[in-house]
Parts: C-alpha cells; structure tokens; sequence
C-alpha cells in the first residue's frame, strides 16, 4: 500500500505536533508540502520535519494553498490556520476530493460545521477533528469503563481548565481572543476537555447554561467562562475555564462520576489517573497508579500520533475516524451555545438553530 501524500496548511504554534505525527507515521505516510502566509513558517515545518525523519526527502514549500493544491498530488491536508479560516479552507480541499484533518474548533458556526459534515460526504473523503486527547491512554481506559458500564448509573462530570494566557500570547497573533477567528478561553483552550467530558457523559445535550465574562485580558471574548450541561440520560456536566490563572497554567483536570465508579484525571495534558475506583479494585488502582507515563512536553499530549494513525487506517479501510465531524461538532456546539447562554441570559434548549461566534460581537460594549 502506497504512502499518503499530506501537507500542512497553517504552521503556527501547534504545527509542530502535526510534523511529528507524520514522522512517527512516516511507514504510511509522507509530509509533501507545508504551506503557510508565511514562508518562512513554512519553510521551518519543512526544516523540521526532514531533521525528525533523519533522511533527505523533498517537501515543497507554498504561501498559497490553492497554488499548493493545483501543483501537488496530496491525499489529505491537516489545517492548522486561525479557527475562522478553517470551514472555508476544509470545504476547497474536500471539493477536490482531500481527505481532511482539521484543528479544534472545526468551525465557529453550527452552519459552518453542518455543510463542512455535508461537503466531507458528498466527496466520499474522511473528515476528522483533532480532539487528540482523546487518544491519551487514561481516556481510552475510561471509556472503555463507561461502554462497560462499570460506572452505573452517571450521575455527574467535572471539566476543569485552570491556565494562564497573558497578553503577550494574544498580543503575538492579534486573530486570539477574536470572535471572528477565534471566540474566548471556552473555545480555544477549553474545548478538548469539554468535549471529553460530552463523550463520557453521553454525548446526546438536552439543555447549556452559562455564566462568562472578560475579566483580566484585553480581547473580545471571555478569559473566564462557567458551564452547566444537563445531558439527555440525566447526567450534569461542569465546566470550569479559565486563562486568568496566576501566574501560570495549575492544572487541567476530568472527574467523572457514578453509583459505582469514580475516576479522577489530571496531568499536564489530562494523562494521569488520579483516582480509579470501582467496587473491588483496590489492586487494580493500586497497579494503574504506579505504572503511569511521565508528562508530555505540553498541553497537546500525546495524542496527535494515534490520531493521525487513526484517520490513515480510516482512509485505507474507508471507515469513518474516530473523531470524525459529527463527533467533532458537539463541543463545538456545547461552547456556541454556552455563548448563546451568554448573551440572552437563559437555558439553552438542544437541537439547537444555527448560532455563530459572530453573533457575539458586541457584547461588552453592551455590558
């Protein structure tokens, strides 16, 4: 089986785990193209990645993907551009027939992800989201005790995301903290842990409640944010976001809870188990807890490798992603809602009409 061609659009801040990604990959895959505004980014992923690989291979170098695209034989893109960038730029490679990989969030509009859904199935291409977290061991593990059902009855879940981005991290790339590109905290920094927490409390939303305001940092959107999320099986989901945490990031943490299970997960990048109690597990915790792997290098984790393995083995067996759209969307859509939550004051009743970051625009003038 032939080696799928991929390009990196976008090679900012969190390119480099998609450089990786390819490099632990590379007996199925291969790094083309890098594309970037600007060159010179692009020419360091370039850099980057024939250093890792330890070998010479040829990866050209763009500022134009459509030029890149027009040019190249790539079988699947990974989009790593400002968030408002991404629908637009997803939706030209799926038309092409390209396979898809895109950052958190897919979209900032529930009718940006729905046509980027649309678009993936009437190319007959793989869309997936790179909510790699879900790919750390101890998550795995913990799903795999809810489709088990070791928990019972769910009752209750904790989304914790205590950070600090000061005003020299918006400030370097003026698009953050936007609501045209970006939206707030909930939506850059918290969005992996919320959608962790959807997928263990059951996925299916019935109602979003939100508090959220602009305490400390300078931009549009919110640098604290509070959720409520009351599930259709019954279970009630918090959140907790911050980026105002001094003076630096303290930690970001998953709790999930039931009749007969809790599970506490912490870590840098929600990889170690804290707690794993069930009934009559005291060796089994007792064996977990003492065998964990250290901290990644950061907040990303370690995901993105698998997640990447993940959507080649989905392209050569054409299967859907692990994290394909559909899945992709629903913390997306937790967050836009909250922001709805946000503006009127009120619950948020799922399915919810389309709503958009945009429609935020405004909101502390008016406050």
């Amino acid at each position: 089986m032939k080696k799928l061609k991929f390009a990196i659009i976008g090679c900012g801040r969190i390119s480099y785990k998609h450089v990786e990604a390819l490099v632990h990959n590379k007996e199925e895959a291969v790094l083309a193209a890098t594309c970037d505004v600007v060159l010179e980014n692009a020419k360091a992923k370039q850099e980057e990645y024939i250093k890792k690989l330890g070998e010479s291979v040829e990866v050209k170098v763009y500022e134009d993907y459509k030029e890149m695209l027009d040019k190249e034989a790539i079988d699947v893109v990974t989009i790593a551009t400002e968030s408002g960038y991404h629908p637009e730029i997803a939706m030209y490679c799926m038309n092409k027939g390209i396979h898809v990989i895109i950052e958190k969030p897919m979209a900032l509009s529930i009718k940006d992800a729905e046509e980027m859904i649309k678009c993936a199935k009437e190319n007959n291409v793989k869309l997936c989201v790179s909510h790699q977290n879900r790919f750390n061991k101890p998550i795995q593990m913990l799903r795999k005790s809810i489709e088990e059902n070791r928990f019972g009855k769910l009752t209750n879940g904790t989304a914790r995301i205590l950070w600090n981005r000061n005003m020299g991290y918006y400030e370097q790339a003026p698009w953050r903290g936007t609501w045209a590109l970006d939206g707030g905290t909930l939506m850059n920094q918290c969005i992996h842990n919320i959608d962790l927490l959807q997928w263990m409390l059951g996925g299916e939303v019935d109602t979003v409640y939100s508090q959220c305001d602009t305490f400390i940092r300078d931009i549009e959107g919110e640098d604290f944010g509070a959720i409520i999320i009351r599930f259709k099986n019954g279970a009630i989901g918090i959140v907790e976001g911050s980026a105002c945490i001094y003076p630096k990031n303290l930690k970001e943490t998953l709790d999930i809870f039931g009749e007969k299970g809790t599970v506490c997960i912490g870590g840098l990048a929600v990889n170690k188990i804290e707690s794993w109690r069930f009934e009559n597990n005291s060796e089994e915790e007792a064996a977990i807890l003492k065998s964990q792997e250290e901290d990644p290098d950061s907040v990303y984790g370690f995901g993105h490798t698998p997640l990447f393995k993940d959507m080649i083995d989905a392209i050569n067996n054409d299967r859907e992603p692990l994290v394909n759209g559909e899945q992709g969307m629903k913390g997306m859509s937790i967050i836009l809602a909250a922001y709805k939550s946000r503006l009127t004051g009120l619950p948020v009743k799922f399915p919810m009409e389309n709503f958009s970051t945009l429609d935020m625009v405004g909101i502390q003038e008016e406050a």
